[in-house]
């Protein structure tokens, strides 16, 4: 759907502000402030001993450290795909062989147009990292069960990250997740 109206309010580095109106499906016409991200690419990568890599990411806007798979933006014209493979290795270390594709998320969509998409990555070998200066980053390698537990308990609070553990079990059969 296009706006009838759209005003800039904001264009940064990753996302830019406007405000949409928009003639919405009952015919009410809405003013809606919108934050359009260009979206972004999620790594679930598992190892052969069934452990997943999660990063513990230091990110001032949740007010402290969070648990997330590997992930990053689209750049311009960069397939969600090659996103994901890209960021397995800048902040994982790591490259897979082996990709299926765990469909997509919206990470909030009253607001922002962010679609993130999800991936299972297998058959791993070693890379060198390349972490950004603005990134702080540790990473771990979990037992894929505990790390599912984790989603589902609420110990992983990142959506894209529960989410791509849930999905992956999926994949992977139960015993990944057992």
């Amino acid at each position: 759907m296009k706006p009838e109206r759209q005003t800039v309010h904001y264009r940064g580095r990753v996302v830019t502000l406007t405000t949409d109106e928009v003639t919405l499906p009952n015919g009410h016409v809405a003013a809606l402030e919108v934050v359009h991200h260009p979206g972004g690419a999620v790594a679930v990568a598992v190892d052969g001993q069934e452990r997943v890599c999660l990063l513990r990411q230091y990110r001032y806007v949740a007010d402290g450290w969070l648990w997330e798979l590997p992930a990053g933006k689209l750049e311009p014209d960069e397939p969600p795909l090659a996103t994901a493979q890209r960021e397995l290795i800048e902040e994982a270390g790591v490259r897979a062989r082996e990709w299926r594709g765990l469909g997509s998320y919206l990470s909030s969509p009253g607001v922002f147009s962010e679609v993130l998409h999800l991936f299972l990555a297998t058959d791993l070998a070693p890379a060198a990292t390349a972490h950004e200066q603005a990134e702080v980053i540790e990473v771990h390698w979990i037992p894929f069960a505990q790390a599912y537990e984790w989603a589902v308990g609420g110990e992983i609070r990142d959506g894209k990250t529960a989410l791509g553990l849930v999905r992956a079990r999926r994949l992977l059969g139960r015993a990944a997740g057992s």
